[in-house]
């Protein structure tokens, strides 16, 4: 990919090293760290004919690997403390800071509002800045600010060496694995080793080249240690390169030295000038193409797998546009729900382990599976046993090769809604479209499995404390297309992608690729921050259990210091309660899975634990609302809806284990039990076991 070519500038100053004596270049002498931000703030991605602030704020926790360094460049891009300086300081090149405001046309989150406002009565910084309590959930947050952003935009992540860098880690490997792009700028030791170890430094007898954080090497899609200031502008272009990659963005990790984070130098100022990177939209080959024609209408029973692909492609419409052409039902992944609406009529819900009834049988009996920007997770495919057809074939449109190529498929290489248009229109002279015998069976399933949700989601007692599905039964009456729901861990997933009802492209928001524990909360806060634009912010809600919040409640208080409309509802079950009926099942006894005392035995089968989340939310600055039964709870959200600062329902739940839960599984998940064990609770699920993964099959 190569980006619009900058403007060449039309004044020289100074040469640009000692040794040149014949040329002179216009540079600009500025610390690494401040080149760097003054470079991000001028990088734009474009696709469709419109322009996005590529980099658009940077979280940061600062210690002394990056606070004389970046953090220092932050404050001369504009966040000063105080009445700053941010007006009188130029840039070297006769533009005040206001200037380059207009230019960057960000408000304070980094949002265009087409006025470069946002700050009040004061300009926008250059560089906007958000403050984070943990590395881990800054990395969540730019995650969740990345995908509501279509990958047009995303956010820069700095820290310091050693805890904070490697604190990256699970963010990095969670944006890689979803394939949304993030920046990280850890901090690293010095370059020039004046001391050896310094603070925090991870000390390798065998190679004097390695620190922490070559731990982000394998989760990232781009790694490069910037060990001389020069070396900064081939890796900056590189990092800017695969964030806006479609096929191959994720995390990006310039790692960044303490000393030459500080250290000087004379810079070439087309290193500066604006530079868009477009954002490809490739179209399918010819061949592969014609080969996806007879593959369709040779298909009798066709099913589309739509993927997270469509949602990154912005191929909505041009699917519900095949669909209307070819009559060929829609199944969606996690990453993919939301693509139609629920009520669209090809659409038969979520597909795989967590998924439909309706979309699990269309699966079983399916001779070609379109798959349309998915990964085939094992969630999908059932861990191999879904697809049962002797005959079935697939045909995998996506954007990468890689992805293109599993299980055997027919690759269409091409990006989801370029390749969606030329397949409708290659089928379009060709009178392609589903037996309406088919059609019938299709839409009555999805029919006899909304009975399903209703009968889930009923409250025929509003004085009974809710279920998890109840709760998700509430929300769905109060809710409109606007509404924005996001998990990602737990058993809600699972609940959600069976039962929930999609109103919209973007109003499910599970991350299910790396499904993290503590993705929740900061991910709300990067979505708000993506739809901060607007007139009236968007309802955003964030769904967690209470092992999910304990392991990450931190950035709470980045939604108050913000004062974002963060609704956070907490479902409280004591325990591990997702994971503990998976431990039933493959004969782990729930061991382990509960938030409770020690019993005289020694084992965790004690009273609950006396902790009070509700409480806890408050004390971070949350205005809490307790629920104890359903109406409590309807009351209590519908508040929460209207609420214009952050808010959070607290209520207790009760469990699948004493009251009717949710439609179980639908399809397999390959979890091994032990092959050989004396309680009987191990044995018996060993033969289940082994049932199950004899209908598995490799496809070739």
């Amino acid at each position: 990919m190569t980006p619009t070519s900058p403007e060449t500038p039309t004044s020289a100053e100074t040469p640009t090293s000692p040794a040149s004596t014949t040329r002179t270049r216009s540079t600009r002498r500025l610390t690494t760290a401040q080149a760097l931000v003054a470079f991000l703030a001028r990088q734009y991605t474009e696709r469709d004919g419109r322009r996005h602030r590529l980099i658009s704020a940077t979280w940061g926790i600062f210690g002394h690997g990056n606070v004389a360094g970046i953090g220092q460049a932050l404050v001369e891009a504009g966040n000063g403390i105080g009445n700053g300086d941010a007006n009188a300081h130029s840039d070297g090149n006769a533009h005040s800071h206001s200037d380059w405001n207009a230019n960057a046309n960000a408000n304070a989150y980094g949002n265009s509002d087409g006025n470069g406002n946002g700050y009040g009565s004061r300009p926008a910084p250059r560089m906007p800045y958000l403050q984070g309590r943990n590395e881990q959930a800054m990395v969540h947050a730019a995650v969740g600010y990345a995908r509501q952003s279509g990958r047009l935009s995303a956010h820069a992540v700095t820290t310091s060496i050693g805890p904070g860098a490697t604190n990256l880690v699970t963010g990095a490997a969670l944006a890689t694995i979803n394939h949304l792009p993030v920046l990280l700028l850890p901090g690293d030791i010095f370059a020039t080793r004046p001391a050896d170890p310094v603070l925090q430094q991870l000390e390798v007898p065998y190679a004097g080249d390695v620190s922490v954080n070559d731990c982000l090497r394998p989760v990232s899609r781009y790694f490069d240690r910037v060990t001389r200031p020069e070396a900064l502008i081939p890796a900056a272009l590189q990092a800017m390169r695969v964030l806006a990659d479609p096929a191959e963005t994720g995390a990006v990790t310039l790692a960044l030295p303490q000393d030459v984070q500080a250290e000087a130098y004379d810079w070439p100022e087309e290193f500066f000038a604006e530079r868009v990177w477009p954002v490809r939209r490739p179209a399918p080959d010819a061949a592969e193409l014609e080969a996806a024609v007879r593959a369709v209408r040779s298909a009798r029973r066709p099913l589309i797998v739509a993927g997270g692909g469509v949602r990154h492609s912005g191929a909505e419409e041009t699917l519900a546009a095949f669909t209307a052409a070819t009559r060929i039902p829609v199944a969606s992944t996690q990453a993919g729900k939301g693509s139609l609406r629920h009520d669209h009529p090809a659409d038969v819900g979520g597909i795989g382990h967590t998924g439909t009834a309706t979309a699990g049988e269309l699966a079983r009996t399916a001779d070609l599976v379109i798959g349309v920007g998915t990964r085939y997770t094992d969630f999908t495919t059932a861990s191999g046993t879904l697809f049962e057809n002797p005959a079935v074939r697939f045909l995998n449109l996506n954007i990468t090769g890689f992805d293109a190529h599993k299980l055997a498929a027919l690759p269409l290489v091409a990006d989801a809604r370029t390749g969606l248009e030329a397949l409708t229109s290659a089928l379009a002279g060709r009178g392609y479209r589903v037996d309406p015998a088919y059609e019938t069976e299709y839409t009555g399933a999805k029919e006899a499995w909304e009975e399903r949700v209703e009968a889930s989601f009923a409250t025929p007692d509003p004085t009974a404390r809710p279920t998890q599905t109840q709760v998700l039964g509430l929300l769905d009456t109060l809710v409109t297309e606007e509404d924005i729901l996001i998990n990602a861990a737990g058993s809600l997933p699972g609940d959600l992608h069976k039962l929930w009802r999609a109103r919209s492209r973007d109003q499910y928001h599970v991350e299910y690729g790396y499904s993290c524990m503590g993705y929740e909360i900061p991910a709300a806060i990067g979505v708000l921050l993506a739809t901060e634009a607007r007139t009236r912010p968007r309802p955003v809600w964030a769904l967690v259990g209470d092992g999910t919040y304990l392991m990450n409640p931190t950035e709470i208080v980045t939604a108050v210091q913000e004062n974002l409309p963060l609704k956070l509802v907490i479902l409280q079950n004591h325990g591990y309660a997702s994971i503990g009926g998976l431990s039933e099942a493959v004969g782990g006894e729930r061991f382990g899975t509960a938030y409770r005392h020690r019993a005289p035995d020694g084992g965790f089968t004690g009273p609950p634990l006396p902790v009070d989340l509700a409480a806890n939310a408050a004390s971070l600055g949350l205005h809490v609302l307790r629920a104890t039964t359903v109406d409590d709870l309807r009351k209590a959200l519908a508040e929460a809806r209207d609420a214009e600062g952050p808010t959070c329902v607290y209520v207790e739940t009760e469990t699948p284990d004493t009251v009717s839960g949710p439609p179980p599984a639908q399809a397999w998940w390959d979890v091994p039990v032990a092959e050989t064990a004396s309680r009987p609770a191990a044995v018996k699920a060993r033969e289940e076991y082994d049932r199950q993964v004899a209908a598995r099959r490799r496809h070739l």
